[in-house]
């Protein structure tokens, strides 16, 4: 179905939706020759070449597709299925995490060798922010591996690939025998790293549990319970700050970002590098009281996993949602991790691309 109005086309392509777009979406997407580079599928029409007003002298469907002429002569097509294909969802929906959770684990070669292994991790993780690798090597800078399902390791100050252990280089508490309570790692970045792999290597000691928190629900919690709360922490700025001796990182930023749509893009948690805020900062007590019951809700067994991280698995979280903790152990035995950190678009287009 297409008719034509004054300013747009309503049509519909084999099923109950409607759709009203204007004259300048069907002359935008036009997939002719002239307007698409035909090797690398690129638009090369820009939409400043035709006036604000244009309009068609002639619209219709033919051969499954829209054909449309304008008024300086200009034949548009547009395929349905180039339309019905816009329509479809890129990636699997998040969801919340059902009662009693523990993430889904996977053998490490089938994920990295198997395209159907791969393919089906890459849902779960999407779909629940976390997955674990068992099986892996207990080898050092076994992470770079990854690169073929995750793309390339995301550098940051410090090391490319972190050890986290009681004997190396002590620059926060994760490298200490004590509890290291729920975070993301590097709130002190504008641009937070959107993955992290924690590789356990070994795991000898007692106690040292691994905890994560699906920050995502806990936050619409939150926003339905007190939307004032919400609103407040989406706005107020807060410090952060990792340093050594030779690095030094540091942002403002408030802990929730939503996309345009109100979607939940980002949750920064960092109690042990959060700094002072500064006295003369508008909205300190309001933010102190949303903050309160924020902090109260990440400890609260509703939004956490909890399960031992053995030698040879690999923690994989979606760390703009979920954060990972650990309990204090006891150090009597070995106790190695490696962590290197990913870029989230990397391993959801992969899904795009096992999917062909």
């Amino acid at each position: 179905m297409i008719e034509l109005k004054e300013d747009s086309i309503i049509f519909s392509i084999n099923s109950n939706d409607v759709y009203d777009l204007p004259f300048l979406w069907f002359r935008d997407n036009c997939q002719c020759d002239k307007c698409r580079i035909t090797e690398s599928q690129e638009k090369q029409f820009l939409l400043n070449t035709v006036p604000l007003g244009i309009k068609p002298v002639k619209a219709l469907e033919a051969e499954d597709s829209f054909l449309i002429t304008w008024e300086d002569s200009h034949k548009t097509i547009i395929p349905f299925e180039v339309i019905n294909n816009s329509l479809q969802s890129r990636y699997p929906k998040h969801q919340s995490w059902p009662k009693n959770f523990i993430p889904k684990k996977i053998d490490w070669d089938s994920f990295l060798n198997e395209k159907n292994i791969a393919l089906n991790g890459l849902k779960e993780f999407v779909k629940h922010g976390v997955i674990i690798l068992k099986n892996a090597p207990k080898e050092s800078e076994t992470l770079e591996k990854l690169s073929i399902r995750l793309g390339p390791i995301h550098e940051t100050l410090f090391e490319r690939i972190h050890n986290v252990s009681v004997t190396g280089h002590v620059y926060n508490v994760a490298h200490t025998s004590k509890g290291l309570p729920p975070h993301n790692d590097f709130a002190s970045y504008i641009s937070q790293p959107s993955v992290q792999a924690l590789h356990m290597l070994e795991n000898e000691c007692e106690g040292g549990e691994s905890v994560i928190v699906d920050g995502w629900e806990l936050i619409e919690d939150l926003r339905e319970d007190h939307s004032d709360y919400f609103e407040t922490l989406c706005k107020f700025e807060v410090p952060f700050r990792e340093f050594d001796q030779e690095n030094e990182t540091y942002a403002e930023a408030p802990l929730i970002k939503c996309a345009s749509d109100g979607s939940i893009e980002s949750f920064r948690f960092s109690n042990q590098l959060m700094q002072m805020i500064s006295p003369s900062k508008k909205g300190i007590k309001e933010f102190y009281k949303a903050y309160h019951e924020l902090s109260t809700r990440v400890f609260d067994s509703k939004y956490r996993s909890s399960f031992r991280l053995h030698g040879g698995e690999v923690l994989i979280v979606a760390s703009l949602r979920v954060l990972h903790a650990r309990e204090s152990f006891i150090p009597n035995g070995k106790r190695h991790l490696q962590d290197a950190y990913f870029v989230y678009d990397n391993a959801a287009n992969n899904i795009v691309l096992l999917s062909n």
